[in-house]
């Protein structure tokens, strides 16, 4: 689409909404932006859209009428009333991953999943980077995809971490290798059932070709239907079975068909769950054109993902781990099968729709008590029932306050929520932060 002289409006003034705003400016389009907060409460907004000469206004039905283009941010739901109008009155609506697709040079390995992407996103990018291969990283890992165009070139990869929300508004993007961690229950407030949520995940796979690459999980049972309508080559890992052709761990070593890759001690990270995400990493970085060696020195320096089963430091003998991006019941699932017992768990936050009870067997199995913070805390409760201890502490302090003063030499404290963090934080890294900051503040 041309989009100069087009009139283009922009919903949603978070990091994705702002670099879309910046780059339709660029093209030549004229951009209203809006927000259902007021600018005041925007801390970004402000100052971009006034460079930008951009017009903002407080959302409404009116705001959506009468444009050219529409562009949502990953965060406005895409059966937002409004924009159904819109689009019955014929106005193209697209989310900010789309756009991004417009502009971008380069060939993209998209990554998706509902555990796993972030690290598996950062790990790819680390060992294309150490094997030479020009590559840059970006999409719901931090960097949103509108902000790569510029730095994008042909022949660099463009490894880019997709959540649900970026997928579920695509046309046109395409994923020359795309890699699926797994599909569990997560999101279920917005996308309302799991069979919407894991077919706005295999939207990754729409519009690929037969000369691209899925990446699949072998031991997922969604993947495995993905992996019936893929157009393009199918590459697996599994962590339980041999799988061919892929990779997979024996128990022991990671294999790419008959080849050592790594084995799983010289892996800096902790969990079989972050064994799968390095067969996936390595699986992209290979068919991005890395060799198996250069990959396997690369593996064994990754230094790993801010919130993610992040030691932050023992405090008179008891462990204090980071897992705030655990934002689901099967990424605190994972986090929890790190650890042997001895775990006090900090469980709560926004709730996201979920089902809590999956977590009482492991937890009364390896935990001493859960420590529920936030507006979910009651859910949380009720389906846990008598399963482990539970300790009501309605915020983060108090559940580390708690926690250090019970905790016991060997103990490992581990904030992985099950949770949003809306309802007390700005978002899981903020979350996180204060977690890594109460911890550092506990007196030895």
């Amino acid at each position: 689409m041309e989009l100069k002289e087009k009139d283009v409006l922009v919903v949603g003034m978070g990091k994705s909404g702002l670099a879309a705003v910046q780059l339709l400016c660029e093209h030549g389009a004229r951009v209203e932006a809006c927000d259902n907060r007021p600018l005041e409460q925007l801390k970004e907004a402000a100052s971009v859209l006034a460079a930008c000469n951009v017009r903002f206004t407080i959302q409404s039905a009116a705001s959506f009428r009468g444009r050219d283009l529409i562009v949502v941010s990953p965060g406005v739901p895409a059966d937002l009333p409004e924009l159904k109008e819109a689009q019955a009155g014929g106005t193209l609506v697209i989310g900010e991953l789309e756009l991004a697709s417009w502009f971008l040079q380069g060939p993209v390995i998209g990554i998706t999943g509902s555990n796993g992407k972030t690290t598996t996103t950062a790990m790819t990018g680390h060992v294309l980077k150490a094997c030479g291969i020009p590559c840059q990283v970006g999409g719901n890992i931090g960097t949103p995809p509108t902000s790569l165009v510029q730095s994008s070139r042909p022949g660099q990869w463009n490894v880019l971490e997709l959540s649900s929300f970026q997928l579920e508004t695509i046309r046109r993007f395409r994923a020359q290798i795309g890699v699926v961690t797994n599909v569990t229950p997560d999101h279920l407030d917005r996308h309302h059932t799991l069979e919407a949520y894991a077919a706005a995940k295999a939207r990754l796979f729409e519009n690929q070709t037969a000369e691209d690459y899925a990446v699949l999980n072998a031991d997922d049972p969604i993947c495995l239907r993905y992996a019936a309508t893929v157009r393009g080559k199918t590459l697996w890992f599994s962590s339980s079975k041999p799988v061919t052709p892929g990779l997979w761990f024996d128990g022991e070593n990671i294999r790419l068909g008959g080849e050592h890759v790594i084995a799983a001690r010289d892996f800096p990270l902790r969990g079989r769950h972050n064994l799968e995400n390095a067969m996936a990493a390595a699986a992209a970085a290979h068919l991005a054109g890395a060799p198996v060696a250069a990959i396997t020195a690369a593996l064994k320096c990754f230094p790993g993902v801010e919130h993610r089963l992040e030691f932050v430091r023992a405090v008179r003998g008891v462990s204090y781990y980071n897992d705030s991006k655990a934002t689901n019941v099967d990424a605190t699932l994972k986090a929890l099968e790190a650890f042997p017992g001895g775990v006090w768990i900090i469980l709560g936050g926004k709730d996201k729709n979920s089902d809590y009870r999956p977590l009482r067997e492991p937890l009364q199995a390896k935990a001493k008590a859960a420590l529920l913070i936030g507006k979910a805390a009651p859910i949380i409760a009720e389906h846990l029932g008598n399963a482990v201890r539970q300790i009501p502490c309605g915020d983060l302090a108090s559940a580390v306050e708690i926690a250090a003063r019970d905790a016991e030499p060997g103990d490992v404290v581990l904030l992985a929520p099950a949770c949003a963090s809306f309802d007390q934080f700005e978002s899981f890294e903020h979350r996180g932060r204060v977690f890594k900051q109460l911890v550092g503040a506990l007196k030895e």
